[in-house]
């Protein structure tokens, strides 16, 4: 049976594309209109010019039924570059031309050279070593007269048959077709008996300190991938714009070495229960993706993934069929569907009661804790009732005047004039995590930062474990059922800024406190946890990644919200109540009938 493996074990442990330097061989270029000019702008570093010898001429094209006149190696490719040096284009040559010869070598070859040498102040030379190099391909001398041609002129060896006799001097780089090592086709891996003679080949030539090149390849994201990791220094392609575009995002979009955590056991005890205590965790903007890069930067496991039952959320909003995070908590917090940017509000203004405020009167406690600021659309979500969810002033003002016992959250700027409102209302406002428990305060809450709170990338720590345990041993400690809505925000900015760490390590940190909370359901019997999302953030892919270092890329289909269905998973009291494929506004319903049911 063939294994599959993206890589020898030695590439992998090197960390991927992280460490590997890569540069372009730009292939048919000559088929566009500019060429010299779409292949530069595009990134390529091996620039291909297949010529054609004919009439004294030195003709652009791939056969010679399809030459024009005018396109010459001079017009197309020598005369732009030396034009771009003069204008300032081209602030220096870091590239090289590399010269495909279809007619007969010698003859030729001494036209490319006739024809070069009007361009000699732009081309390399013993005291000009940074000029332009011409790299001989297709039809070449024999390697014994390669030292025949002038110090511009270098080859491309075609062979794999390696040693010291070689004019190496003469050898600008080392070019094969793919398809003598592999019929890899781009799709999936190469398996291991191709992969191991391609990598010794490399390692071969670079042994001589000469760049490798491979021709007839597959010409796709994953290949270039591939190749990149292998070590292939010009990597060929069709589209030297979208290869060099990718490469450069995968080295940001791909990220390992996460802060890991152990993974709690769970007793899956007390599910028949009616719930007495409902904690509902948002991970703003986690989709399936999110979760499962966050899985392998914990080492291949997450609390998550001890969750027994589970289902899909649906997560339009009315108005569109894309949410955002307004209209998602909404219905979360409402049971209806509203408008994006609604804040508690129905599509036509109307108040709709909160899950705070429903259960107030039934005795129950309620509080919500954010990594985002409190007037963030998911927490005012549960204490606010507004049409646009940008009027931070409007939203705090709600704040003093909701059922909540308890709110953890950035943002304390936001709610300067409201600062009496609030310890009017009977809240205690303390200055750090540890001071919400124990208290004596029937009300209490901790403006964790004056603005916006730091990402786990910028020095957070455990705040969040901090607030969210700290809180649950305060709504605990009133002897009352209690709801609260925990919420991860920074999910959803690393998928607007389409920042891989951020999502890895918010996704992982949001975990870590999933299971602390688990263990806390155990430990309190009644006690009922939704884990879930407003929406999906980011349209984010997996194409790969390595479980052995950790590593994982995330690729983006935008930088926005999308339509996507969201997890939910549910664990403890009630639980059995969520699966299958649920609308938004349904996940309250099913709260509220768990509550009425006590």
């Amino acid at each position: 049976m063939f294994v599959l493996l993206f890589l020898l074990s030695a590439v992998m442990s090197s960390g991927l594309l992280a460490q590997a330097t890569f540069k372009v061989h730009s292939h048919n270029d000559y088929l566009q209109k500019v060429p010299f000019w779409d292949a530069y702008s595009g990134g390529a570093k091996s620039i291909e010019a297949d010529v054609i010898l004919q009439d004294g001429k030195l003709l652009v094209a791939h056969e010679a039924a399809s030459v024009e006149p005018s396109r010459t190696l001079t017009s197309l490719y020598l005369e732009p570059i030396r034009k771009g040096l003069e204008l300032g284009l081209i602030d220096e040559i870091d590239f090289h031309l590399l010269v495909d010869l279809k007619t007969e070598a010698y003859t030729t070859l001494d036209k490319v050279v006739e024809s070069a040498q009007e361009f000699e102040s732009i081309l390399f030379s013993k005291t000009n070593p940074t000029g332009l190099k011409l790299i001989i391909s297709g039809n070449r001398p024999k390697p014994e007269d390669y030292r025949n041609y002038p110090d511009f002129i270098l080859f491309d060896y075609q062979s794999r048959e390696l040693d010291t006799s070689l004019p190496w001097d003469k050898i600008g780089m080392v070019s094969l077709s793919f398809r003598s090592f592999s019929i890899w086709n781009g799709k999936g891996r190469i398996v291991e008996e191709e992969l191991e003679p391609i990598q010794e080949f490399i390692e071969k030539v670079h042994s001589f300190e000469k760049p490798v090149r491979f021709w007839a390849t597959p010409d796709s994201k994953t290949s270039w991938n591939a190749f990149a990791m292998l070590g292939v220094d010009y990597i060929n392609t069709d589209d030297p714009k979208g290869a060099v575009a990718y490469l450069k995002t995968y080295q940001k979009n791909t990220f390992s070495s996460a802060e890991q955590h152990s993974i709690y056991a769970p007793s899956y005890a007390n599910e028949s229960d009616s719930p007495r205590q409902i904690i509902l965790m948002i991970g703003d903007g986690m989709g399936l993706a999110q979760i499962s890069a966050g899985m392998v930067g914990n080492g291949g496991q997450l609390n998550l993934g001890a969750f027994k039952q589970m289902g899909l959320v649906k997560t339009h909003a009315a108005d569109d069929f894309t949410t955002d995070s307004a209209a998602g908590a909404t219905a979360y917090s409402t049971g209806q569907k509203t408008n994006n940017r609604a804040i508690g509000v129905g599509p036509d203004g109307e108040v709709l009661a909160s899950l705070p405020e429903k259960i107030q009167a039934m005795g129950w406690n309620s509080g919500i804790v954010t990594t985002d600021k409190l007037t963030g659309a998911t927490p005012s979500s549960f204490y606010a009732h507004h049409s646009e969810r940008d009027d931070s002033d409007i939203l705090a003002a709600w704040l003093s005047k909701s059922p909540l016992s308890l709110f953890v959250g950035g943002g304390e700027e936001d709610f300067g004039s409201e600062m009496g409102a609030l310890r009017s209302a009977g809240f205690e406002l303390v200055i750090s995590p540890k001071q919400l428990f124990p208290s004596s305060a029937d009300k209490i809450g901790f403006f964790a930062s004056k603005s916006g709170m730091p990402p786990m990338s910028e020095g957070r720590g455990d705040l969040l474990e901090a607030s969210v345990m700290q809180s649950l041993a305060f709504l605990k400690s009133k002897k009352k059922p209690f709801f609260m809505m925990v919420e991860s925000g920074m999910i959803d900015s690393g998928g607007h800024a389409n920042d891989s760490e951020k999502i890895v390590r918010e996704m992982i940190n949001f975990d870590r406190v999933i299971g602390q909370v688990v263990e806390f359901a155990d430990q309190n019997p009644g006690t009922l946890i939704l884990v879930t999302a407003d929406h999906e953030t980011g349209g984010v892919a997996l194409p790969q990644g390595d479980l052995a270092s950790n590593e994982v890329e995330l690729s983006y289909y935008s930088d926005d919200h999308t339509g996507i269905m969201v997890p939910i998973f549910a664990y403890g009291a009630g639980s059995r109540e969520f699966f299958g494929i649920m609308e938004n506004t349904e996940i309250h319903q099913i709260l509220m009938k768990l509550i009425q049911a006590n």
